[in-house]
């Protein structure tokens, strides 16, 4: 198989776990098997927003579903049976450090649901004082890499650069400052080391940026070197404003190598909030989110949005 993948992909990404439990639910710990059904049903409903927006017209084999083994239930069956592109989280929930969630059985876990892609969250900066900490994560990123690619499967990985103290410093606090200043050029150096070290990626899931020429360096940091020119690149939102994840799109679509977005927050939160508050029925959530996901395709597109 060879590395990258070419088509378009617009993910919906709900595979928060420990976050989504304690924001939304307001629940510590380990949850209960009644509170486990209480989430999962939540995550049904957004699913049921990406089933209207496919009803609406949007093409089934360009659409991702991003869901977690925990509480996804019976998603990841209906998102296969539904010819939908299923990507699954390996990377153990609520971590700084990157590691498995199901330690050495990571692999049977991947064969038993067979998601299109197996995608990572990991916290890299090339910079990050504890450099043991990089270390250890480049390792077992490159024992998953390298199973994935042996079993023919492709490999996902979502990138946040988190600024040092010391980056944070430098542009005096700001987070606005780094985002513009210093984290794009921080990401492609993350993107190298991480090749460097033999860790091979079929798609990157970014962070956005506000200029179109560092979208274009980072696509090219992908694909630089021998065997990457299918690699390609997907947006993510960040939990970002509407506002703000239009612009990262728009810098980002027309840059060769980047094919679609992974949203999530930024697409269900408010809908999703409206049902379990009872001022939205279910099926009025459901389609708030199709409303939002399908914007964000026009945007990307280039249609126009009302």
């Amino acid at each position: 198989m060879s590395l990258g993948y070419d088509g378009k992909l617009y993910i919906l990404a709900f595979d928060h776990r420990g976050s989504f439990q304690k924001k939304m639910f307001g629940i510590d710990g380990e949850p209960t098997a009644e509170q486990t059904e209480t989430i999962a049903d939540a995550k049904r409903v957004i699913f049921e927003g990406m089933l209207e927006a496919v009803e609406r017209g949007v093409q089934a084999d360009a659409t991702g579903v991003l869901v977690d083994e925990q509480f996804g239930s019976d998603i990841p069956a209906r998102s296969r049976e539904g010819g939908l592109k299923l990507a699954m989280p390996v990377e153990k929930s609520g971590q700084n450090e990157f590691d498995f969630d199901y330690g050495a059985d990571f692999g049977a876990h991947i064969e038993r649901f067979d998601p299109d892609f197996s995608k990572v969250l990991v916290r890299f900066n090339p910079d990050d004082p504890d450099t043991a900490m990089n270390e250890r994560q480049l390792g077992r990123l490159k024992e998953l890499a390298d199973w994935l690619h042996a079993h023919d499967r492709k490999f996902l990985f979502e990138l946040l650069v988190p600024a040092t103290d010391a980056q944070l410093e430098s542009v005096g606090g700001s987070s606005e400052r780094y985002d513009a200043e210093l984290r794009p050029e921080l990401m492609r150096r993350a993107i190298e080391q991480i090749q460097d070290y033999g860790v091979e990626v079929d798609v990157w899931k970014i962070e956005g940026v506000d200029e179109r020429s560092d979208a274009q360096m980072l696509a090219e940091q992908a694909r630089s070197g021998d065997g990457r020119e299918g690699v390609t690149c997907v947006l993510l939102g960040r939990g970002a404003s509407t506002e703000k994840v239009e612009e990262w799109l728009e810098a980002a679509a027309p840059v060769e190598g980047f094919v679609g977005f992974a949203i999530g927050r930024s697409i269900w939160w408010d809908a999703l909030k409206g049902y379990l508050d009872k001022s939205l029925t279910r099926e009025q959530a459901a389609a708030q989110v199709a409303d939002n996901y399908l914007h964000f395709i026009r945007v990307y597109e280039g249609q126009p949005v009302s």
